[in-house]
């Protein structure tokens, strides 16, 4: 071989290792903000999670959560470029769990799965195709991580071992050794994304929730939805007419149910599937007559709409060219990356609904199945890969959505189908076709260490029973909704616990002044509203004490531990939601250190220990913490309106003294976000055996809809 040959062919190996073989890569790192720190390796695609929903650092309340130092050794940290592919390597400690990585729906505890994170429907089983795969864990020891790609990312959640490894552990004969396993140790989570470079981002604790608001707060906070979109919601069947609304609604009135606003399904619209955006003609002769009606009447309006485009549609030849590739249901794909196409979509949805009063929108089919949404091999007018409209369609409908609302000053609260990183402040709560109540309560708990929300709605049931149960676990969630599009079902359409049911729906309205004070933690500190057990303070095994016991082994909460605690759940600072599901007349209940309270009598519950609760078809078991102070208003058939003055109740439990910070604002504008909102300190304590209790003074500019103020004592003395 001459000499000039051998140079072309050491150029020609060195040039083909720099693309295709595997190399490591130095790892970039800077503090972005406070605990907060950015790892970039390789090149960096142009288009991520970060820059599709648009969000940005709520850095007043990053400042405000302790300073800590980088919460895991950097040197553990690897990466490298494989097959055209950046590998990232994070460690995983003994005894470390992992929480996260998107809406599971079966699962609390992720260690040892194998996830292809991946925007779908969710199937059955926890693989990663789900409503919304957030590339987002948090860890046992207090940190988290965040991949900010919109690819899809394969990860490994400590189920290989690497020979390298300092643990790779010592090879066991299965015939003869009783400790051999099919699941040695793993001690790294790995993280496969096929493009050539990759930002990802660390977050420290010092707890697992300080990891989790900061995350949050990165992505500007949780949403702050309107008072009225905490109270009560009823979607009615698809093919409703206006008149059939009206007469829904006032039977609401008429029997006492509260309703704040009506869902109107795909026949609002003159096609759907695919949608044309424009009201049907025949069922909605006169929709500004029509919505202005329910509007006087203190109900608001929300339609059911997906984004793809009917050839019916009057704007469909001017949308045409800025549609992808392929249609679904023979309707076009808006790219959303485009201005024209957002600018025509959105402007169509303003001109025709919101500026007649419209108040928010369910957007369907924004998720999966492979069979009818574009495949892989797609192109759109942006050049955003298909694979990354996929992983961010959801994103990019909540956002301009939510732009559209805000323009006007006014706060909406709908429904989505698919969601992602980035868009923890959209005021959009994930709905899905799965209808099992029990996995329901596990994709509320796993929702709050993903960033997102997540509505066990009620549809139908087989009997009064699942119906009772059903409404009762709505009440404390983020949405309290009734979806009958198929059903036609009512509140009442089981007489037999009609009353039950209504007391529910009542209490839902009594609680607002909690609910909205709990959104506005998620907003301004980063606080989950809904979150699972392990974020607890006091939730340890160290309780053994039993109550009732009911052939339970001798330690049930070592039981308790080594099975996922994903059938109770934190709804807000003070309270603990444990659900029956049908058939049960019994449960268990893990209580985490110091004395709780049942919230409906006051009574003492316990205090660190397991307990097996009887509570009747009546009464979903809920606890208070001892101390705690729930603010509550009178029932009322719909929210205050904006600035409307309430009289508030403050329920006491327990016997410590309390403290609690109650939010206030006009209810409905975004005027919160100019400094037009106050935080009011409670406080309540026993002198004595008398209950002594106080709030802080309205601040002098700020918004003032609290009128007069009782305390009430719930524990007796």
């Amino acid at each position: 071989m001459t000499a000039i040959r051998f140079k072309l062919l050491i150029i020609f190996l060195v040039f083909f290792c720099s693309f295709f073989c595997a190399r490591a890569q130095e790892l970039n790192w800077t503090e972005v903000q406070p605990g907060i720190w950015k790892g970039q390796t390789g090149k960096v695609e142009n288009y991520d999670l970060i820059k599709a929903s648009g969000a940005e650092p709520f850095t007043e309340g990053l400042q405000k959560l302790p300073k800590t130092d980088f919460p895991i050794g950097k040197e553990a940290i690897k990466t490298q470029i494989i097959d055209g592919k950046t590998y990232l390597r994070l460690p995983l400690e003994k005894g470390e769990q992992i929480y996260g990585l998107g809406l599971n729906f079966q699962t609390i505890h992720q260690r040892g799965k194998v996830l292809r994170l991946h925007v779908d429907h969710f199937g059955g089983k926890d693989n990663g195709r789900t409503h919304a795969p957030v590339p987002f864990y948090v860890s046992s020891k207090g940190y988290g991580i965040f991949i900010n790609t919109s690819r899809y990312i394969d990860i490994y959640v400590g189920t290989a071992v690497r020979k390298d490894s300092n643990h790779a552990g010592e090879a066991k004969d299965r015939n003869t050794d009783k400790a051999w396993t099919s699941r040695p140790y793993s001690d790294a989570v790995e993280i496969l994304v096929a493009a050539q470079g990759l930002e990802f981002f660390v977050f420290s604790g010092p707890k697992p929730l300080d990891a989790i608001k900061r995350y949050n707060l990165f992505f500007g906070g949780g949403p702050l939805p309107p008072r009225w979109g905490l109270g009560f919601t009823q979607r009615v069947k698809s093919l409703y007419t206006a008149a059939d609304v009206e007469k829904e609604v006032e039977e609401f009135k008429q029997k006492g149910y509260p309703l704040d606003f009506i869902g109107l399904e795909p026949g609002w619209q003159s096609k759907s599937y695919p949608c044309t955006f424009e009201w049907d003609k025949g069922r909605y002769p006169d929709p500004k007559s029509f919505v202005t009606g329910l509007l006087n009447k203190g109900v608001r309006l929300n339609l059911w709409t997906n984004p793809y485009i009917s050839p019916d549609a009057s704007f469909y030849q001017k949308i045409l060219p800025f549609t992808g590739s392929h249609t679904v249901w023979s309707g076009v794909v808006p790219d959303l990356q485009t201005t024209q196409a957002r600018d025509i979509l959105f402007g169509q949805m303003q001109k025709d609904q919101v500026s007649l009063g419209v108040s928010g929108y369910k957007i369907d089919e924004v998720d999966g199945y492979d069979h009818y949404l574009w495949p892989d091999v797609a192109t759109f007018p942006s050049g955003i890969s298909a694979e990354q409209m996929r992983q961010t369609y959801g994103v990019l409908m909540q956002r301009y959505s939510t732009e559209m609302f805000k323009k006007l000053n006014q706060r909406t609260y709908g429904l989505v189908r698919a969601s992602n990183a980035g868009a923890n402040s959209f005021p959009y709560v994930i709905y899905d076709d799965y209808y099992n109540h029990e996995d329901f309560i596990t994709a509320l708990i796993n929702s709050g260490y993903s960033g997102v929300l997540w509505t066990p709605e009620v549809r139908a049931s087989k009997n009064p029973e699942e119906w009772l149960r059903r409404m009762q676990t709505v009440i404390f969630s983020p949405m309290a909704m009734i979806n009958a599009w198929s059903s036609s079902t009512k509140p009442w359409s089981f007489p037999e616990v009609a009353l039950q049911v209504k007391e529910m729906a009542l209490l839902r309205m009594e609680m607002m002044p909690y609910w909205y004070s709990e959104f506005a933690k998620y907003h301004f500190e980063g606080l989950p509203p809904f979150r699972g057990m392990s974020l607890e303070d006091g939730f340890s095994a160290e309780a053994v004490k039993i109550k009732n016991k009911t052939n339970l082994e001798d330690n049930p909460y070592e039981e308790a531990l080594t099975k996922e605690i994903k059938d109770q759940y934190m709804a807000g600072e003070n309270l603990l939601v444990a659900p029956l599901f049908t058939g049960q007349k019994s449960r268990k209940v893990v209580l985490p250190k110091g004395k709780w309270y049942d919230f409906f009598t006051g009574a003492y519950a316990g205090d660190g220990e397991v307990i097996t609760v009887e509570p009747g078809l009546d009464k979903i078991p809920v606890y208070v913490k001892d101390g705690g102070i729930i603010p509550m208003m009178k029932a009322r058939l719909n929210a205050p309106r904006g600035n409307e003055k309430t009289d508030l109740e403050i329920r006491y439990y327990g016997t410590a003294p309390g403290k609690y910070t109650l939010y206030d604002d006009d209810g409905e504008s975004y005027n919160y976000e100019k400094g037009q909102y106050s935080f009011r300190e409670i406080q309540v304590a026993l002198s004595g055996g008398v209950l002594k209790g106080s709030i802080a003074d309205a601040p002098k500019g700020k918004p003032n809809t609290i009128g007069k103020i009782v305390f009430k004592q719930m524990t007796k003395p």
